[in-house]
């Protein structure tokens, strides 16, 4: 079994400018409370997360309202070439691809520390979207903090998501993940309008095939 989501505490990065971690201790045994009693404030993206459509879109549903389909199932991790800060395409893809699964995670290996948010990471190019889309990928998810470059206001990728109906997982631990076939296990919180959910993503090994 690998864990995808890295640790969520005070120290892990959020996109510039959005809410970050932090814990408030209502009540504390330490102090004589019966109970430790606990208040989250976050941004919705943290960490391994999932986005709702109208993170991307307007009028579209919110996070609690996808399919969990998306969410759980067969994947491949696949490894791809990619440079920092540029977008990777088919023929980042290895030679040898063959698309075994719906859900298809990308290792691209330039945002190594969740706990630093490097602007320069890569991203996939819509054209790669379009092309996995085209062969029945219903789920992207990316190792970086999105699927567009950190600077494009156009969100090419997630466009090219929305008008093929791929849903989208972001900040994913796969660098000591072997490509392969694995089962999925990222299922975001009932956040009904909310535009995204963190997860807990986990793969399973399957006997008997790839990565298994």
């Amino acid at each position: 079994m690998y864990d995808l989501s890295p640790p969520i505490t005070e120290q892990l990065a959020v996109w510039p400018g959005d809410t970050a971690m932090s814990r408030e201790l209502l009540l504390k045994i330490d102090s004589g409370d019966s109970v430790n009693l606990s208040t989250l404030r976050a941004t919705v993206h943290l960490g391994s997360h999932a986005d709702g459509i109208n993170h991307y879109a307007a009028g579209e549903d919110g996070i609690g309202e996808q399919p969990l389909e998306h969410f759980i199932g067969p994947c491949q991790v696949v490894h791809v070439k990619a440079s920092k800060g540029e977008r990777y395409g088919i023929d980042s893809l290895p030679p040898d691809f063959e698309m075994l699964a719906p859900r298809i995670l990308l290792c691209s290996g330039t945002y190594p520390d969740p706990n630093i948010f490097n602007e320069d990471f890569a991203a996939p190019d819509p054209s790669l979207i379009d092309h996995l889309a085209q062969h029945g990928m219903i789920t992207i998810g990316v190792d970086t903090p999105s699927v567009d470059l950190c600077q494009c206001k156009e969100l090419l990728s997630h466009n090219a998501c929305l008008r093929n109906e791929v849903r989208i997982l972001e900040t994913l631990q796969l660098q000591k993940v072997p490509a392969g076939y694995y089962e999925l296990i990222a299922l975001p919180l009932k956040l009904m309008g909310f535009d995204g959910s963190p997860v807990r993503a986990i793969l399973r090994s399957l006997p008997g095939q790839p990565g298994g």
